[in-house]
């Protein structure tokens, strides 16, 4: 019972955190690689087009393979870079709350990493990898 319990909380947590940081890459698609570019360009974040891009491709692709527990390491690391990039770049000088503050961004961050490492079992990773061993103990001689 608690494992059921378990896993379905691990499961909103997961929906959750992509929400936020797929509204966030929408956002970013909406101004375009280059508006995004721009923004990245005039708060200091080096190779601004190519962040851009992998701002926009964690955001919006790994956040719909986060909510189907796909790639979910992965997809953590890539928030917590996306994230940290944001907090040093815009959020730093505004201190840990208020207007501007990085409370949101570390939390997402720290949130993205762990659930990205323990998605719990209603994703595909555990399939996935369940499959992968069996076909490698099949290989393996007796």
């Amino acid at each position: 019972m608690f494992a059921r319990v378990k896993d379905v909380a691990l499961l909103l947590g997961r929906i959750g955190v992509a929400v936020v940081f797929l509204a966030h890459g929408l956002q970013k698609w909406d101004n375009g690689i280059t508006g995004t570019a721009n923004f990245f360009a005039q708060t200091g974040i080096p190779l601004p087009t190519a962040a851009a891009i992998f701002a926009m491709t964690v955001e919006i692709l790994g956040s719909v393979a986060f909510i189907f527990g796909f790639l979910l390491p992965l997809v953590g690391i890539g928030y917590a870079v996306v994230s940290v990039g944001a907090l040093l770049s815009v959020h730093v000088d505004n201190g840990l709350t208020g207007q501007g503050g990085y409370e949101l961004v570390f939390v997402l961050a720290c949130a993205g990493l762990a659930l990205g490492f323990n998605g719990g079992r209603l994703s595909l990773d555990p399939v996935r990898w369940r499959k992968r061993e069996a076909a490698v103990r099949e290989l393996q001689p007796a």
